[in-house]
């Protein structure tokens, strides 16, 4: 099964380098702003990576019992890698965006959390990943709520 993707309701557009949008704390308040990259993208802590310092084999790295499989692993953790420089950034992102929002209903008078918005959310967590996305969206949630 191939899985879907919806379109972003409230966030700013996504630029050509998703990797490139991770914000600093300093810059949290506005959406979409470049830093640095995760420390461990930086840190080069992937196998192939490792392996110039470490005195082990590819295979010892990775628990592969062959060359052909440490090397297929070692790609693979290099891809996983890079995804979660991207999913750090895009939560980020989120949580910048959410302050935005939070700070518009508080300034007008609401409250801090709009727990309907949240039970949405949750929904569409869930059935997207099944029940380890609520979850997963539950952390989300925690991580851009009472920054403001």
């Amino acid at each position: 099964m191939t899985p879907t993707t919806t379109p972003a309701r409230t966030a700013p557009a996504a630029s050509a380098a998703p990797a490139a949008r991770a914000t600093t704390a300093s810059a949290a308040s506005r959406p979409g702003a470049p830093a640095a990259p995760h420390p461990q993208a930086a840190a080069g802590t992937t196998p192939r990576a490792a392996s110039k310092a470490d005195p082990r084999t590819a295979a010892e790295i990775t628990g592969a019992r062959s060359d052909d499989a440490a090397e297929l692993i070692a790609g693979a953790r290099e891809r996983i890698d890079a995804l979660d420089d991207r999913i750090i950034g895009l939560i980020q992102e989120r949580m910048a965006v959410s302050a935005v929002i939070q700070e518009a209903r508080i300034g007008s008078g609401g409250r801090r959390v709009n727990l309907a918005r949240e039970m949405e959310i949750l929904g569409r967590y869930r059935d997207a990943l099944g029940k380890p996305g609520t979850a997963l969206s539950m952390n989300v949630l925690e991580l851009c709520r009472g920054r403001v």
